[in-house]
């Protein structure tokens, strides 16, 4: 059983159905629908009394049609009308207890300096010369620019620490040294996005490992929290509990117009709701068992969280022997109304909505090779806006979980081309009745 999504980045990232996976319905009702899809457990697909969870979220980012974004480059940014765009913050951290205010003096990542701009760390991705911080500074003053909300995923935890994912990098968080770095990090982050409007996403994977290793209890897992950031979150547990809610608080000080979610992941109780193919299995028991672990973690006070589908195109996990693509017919298990009832159910218990984030981009006219590779989602997904609605979701994301997968800029224009539908018809009210 897999029971992670790697994330195998490169420390300069831009940021039973059968294998064919079923040919997506030809394109139609992109958008503008208020006509849901019946769903396992809820046959009219609404949000199953539990009222209409991402109408405020989206109106205070000034929108009232469901969001559609990508990891993307900057020509395609340019190019067609999606609504926000997401970034990666995954990279080394620089050596010294308090982060660097020049490249070029006394700022190195593993003993390496940054001043010729080769560091590990993103603060330096740029020119050198320039104060850092502009691989985010930069990215939300663009995206700004284009009316594109910066949706920000920070994964520092794993690649800051050097360690082994899964339990092993868990150790590092009871490492003071370690973790005055990483908040450093984390409020230099935060002020790069200052008082702009944007959507932070804080370490897709380490609250499933967390949870996966703790058998459900945060305060279980040692971290040194108001031991290594006094100035921020004194009085905080020193624990996984405490770590999350310190986060959280950060992100209300230093960037306070941003939204902040933590991430939801699907294997977190040691069983992966999406490839489950017992038709009696209780996806909302399940589902709930991983919200009661977030809340635990302080997501009262988030506004959003995170979901996923997988981090690989179906036809790349395919050529690799592994079966992950959802039946588009809804008809054999796995299949994608489980998964936006485990979305849903999330929702519910958290009385938060949902993003959608880093959505394979394949589609089903590729090749199968690499950085073209099949899948289904993003047909399915723009094809069935109100049953995305329904789930409580306020959006949907797109990008690449390594260098090898299906991008926008590889797709051959489908990605693009179904934005500029969904917009021309009028994009997906989020309540759907």
């Amino acid at each position: 059983m897999k029971w992670f999504l790697s994330l195998t980045l490169s420390l300069f990232i831009l940021g039973g159905c059968s294998g064919s996976g079923g040919e997506s319905p030809p394109p139609k009702g992109d958008g503008g629908t208020n006509t849901p899809d019946g769903g396992p457990g809820n046959p009219d697909g609404g949000t199953g009394g539990s009222g209409c969870m991402s109408e405020a979220l989206l109106a205070s980012l000034g929108k009232n049609r469901l969001l559609v974004g990508a990891q993307m480059e900057e020509r395609t940014a340019a190019g067609a009308p999606f609504d926000m765009r997401y970034l990666y913050v995954a990279s080394g951290l620089v050596d010294s207890a308090n982060v660097c205010m020049s490249c070029t003096t006394g700022c190195s990542t593993k003993g390496t300096s940054c001043s010729g701009g080769g560091c590990m760390w993103w603060g330096c991705w740029q020119d050198v010369s320039q104060p850092p911080g502009d691989y985010v500074r930069g990215f939300v003053s663009r995206s700004g620019d284009r009316q594109q909300i910066p949706f920000i995923t920070y994964y520092q935890q794993l690649l800051g620490s050097g360690i082994a994912e899964g339990e092993q990098q868990l150790q590092a968080l009871n490492d003071v040294a370690f973790m005055r770095r990483y908040f450093g990090d984390w409020r230099f982050t935060l002020q790069q996005v200052g008082n702009a409007r944007a959507l932070l996403h804080i370490e897709p994977d380490l609250w499933g490992y967390i949870q996966f290793f703790s058998q459900g209890n945060p305060r279980t897992v040692a971290a040194q929290v108001a031991s290594a950031n006094a100035t921020d979150c004194a009085g905080m547990t020193n624990d996984a509990a405490g770590l999350s809610r310190c986060m959280i608080a950060m992100a209300r000080k230093y960037a306070p117009n941003a939204k902040v979610g933590l991430h939801a992941s699907p294997w977190a109780t040691r069983i992966d709701v999406y490839t489950n193919t017992n038709a009696s299995f209780d996806v909302g028991a399940e589902a709930r068992k991983v919200a009661d672990f977030l809340l635990a973690l302080g997501a009262a006070d988030t506004d959003f969280v995170v979901v996923e589908a997988s981090d690989r195109d179906a036809g790349y996990y395919e050529r690799q022997g592994e079966n992950t693509w959802w039946d588009t017919r809804n008809v054999t298990l796995p299949h994608f109304h489980q998964a936006f009832a485990w979305a849903r159910a999330v929702s519910e218990r958290l009385n938060k909505p949902n993003f959608w984030w880093q959505l394979p981009v394949g589609n089903m006219s590729l090749p199968n090779s690499s950085t073209k590779w099949r899948d289904n989602r993003v047909d399915y997904f723009f094809t069935h806006t109100a049953e995305v609605a329904g789930s409580h979701s306020a959006g949907f994301s797109f990008g690449a979980g390594n260098l090898e997968q299906t991008t926008p800029e590889t797709d051959n224009g489908n990605l693009s081309n179904r934005m500029r539908a969904y917009r021309t018809a009028g994009g997906q009210v989020p309540c759907v009745q």
